[in-house]
């Protein structure tokens, strides 16, 4: 991350991250909840299609303007693809063969492969030393968990771990392109439903082609109400609280929400799902978060003041 100053955080901001953390962990919940019960694209589909729905409603509501212009909306498409479609649907893909505690954790690696990209593509976001050693203790982290799982799992679960670093990897890409919404003066909840509603028409066209929902059965009650909350509650709503805290709490206190979605995730997972980590996750996960307090610094700041 940049140098920038760090915003105090009252206790509303606290409670408004705790809370923005369990909504972004219980996505991978919801997500569980709804896997094998619809097909991959309309679960996506619906995720973003009504989340857009959502916003644009708040955007109505608050007298927001809505995106302008061909060239705001092809940026906006390429977000789209990259924070909402492809990400979303590779979770999907992945959570059909691994838990939801596992799928965050390796979602968790997104600052890493974000320091990467801002590395090659920007130049005030440079690698220093710290923040290298963060990197090779998260992918270490990474080594731990799908090298153990190569040997003893199958190719299913090895490729659906590898779909979870390749979301991370669409994230990374995604923070990057994001930057140029400010200069081109798009409000950030209208570049949230910007790349919402451009994902949605990416997704149609697959779901009517592939999915082909008239010929599925009905999925029952608990999923149908799985895809409400994910997308009014972990992607609207955490919209909404997202971009509140980062006006409130500034961008280097709202990193601390990396550190607390796997947590999220994992309780929700453990406690409602039933779901069981092995040795080598839990290790892996100790790596990642090291190397991400690493990257983060402030521990290593207060330490040394």
């Amino acid at each position: 991350m940049p140098n920038a100053p760090q915003m105090k955080m009252s206790g509303l901001d606290w409670l408004l991250l705790c809370g923005l953390s369990l909504l972004w962990g219980g996505s991978f919940f919801f997500v569980q909840l709804a896997v094998g019960h619809l097909p991959p694209f309309t679960i996506v589909f619906l995720r973003v299609a009504l989340a857009a729905s959502a916003l644009a409603f708040v955007l109505w509501l608050t007298g927001t303007p809505f995106p302008k212009g061909g060239a705001v909306w092809r940026a906006l498409l390429v977000m789209g693809f990259l924070n909402n479609a492809l990400p979303f649907t590779f979770f999907v893909l992945a959570q059909g063969e691994i838990g939801s505690a596992l799928a965050a954790i390796l979602n968790a690696t997104t600052p890493l492969f974000t320091l990467m990209v801002a590395h090659l593509a920007t130049s005030d976001e440079r690698l220093t030393g710290a923040k290298g050693a963060g990197l090779l203790l998260g992918f270490g982290g990474v080594v731990v968990m799908m090298g153990a799982a190569a040997l003893t799992a199958g190719a299913g679960t090895v490729l659906a771990q590898a779909a979870c670093l390749a979301a991370a990897l669409c994230y990374a890409f995604a923070s990057v392109w994001g930057r140029r919404f400010k200069r081109m003066g798009v409000p950030p909840l209208a570049t949230a439903f910007g790349m919402l509603a451009s994902s949605s028409g990416m997704l149609l066209p697959l779901v009517l082609l592939v999915d082909q929902p008239w010929t599925q059965p009905f999925a029952g009650v608990v999923p149908l109400a799985a895809i409400g909350g994910l997308a009014l509650l972990s992607t609207a709503l955490a919209y909404l609280i997202y971009f509140r805290l980062l006006s409130s709490a500034g961008a280097v206190n709202l990193a601390l929400v990396t550190f607390l979605i796997p947590v999220s995730a994992i309780f929700l997972a453990i406690v409602v799902l039933g779901e069981v980590l092995a040795l080598r996750h839990i290790l892996g996960m100790g790596l990642i978060t090291l190397g991400l307090v690493v990257i983060d610094g402030r521990l290593a700041r207060r330490l040394k003041g």
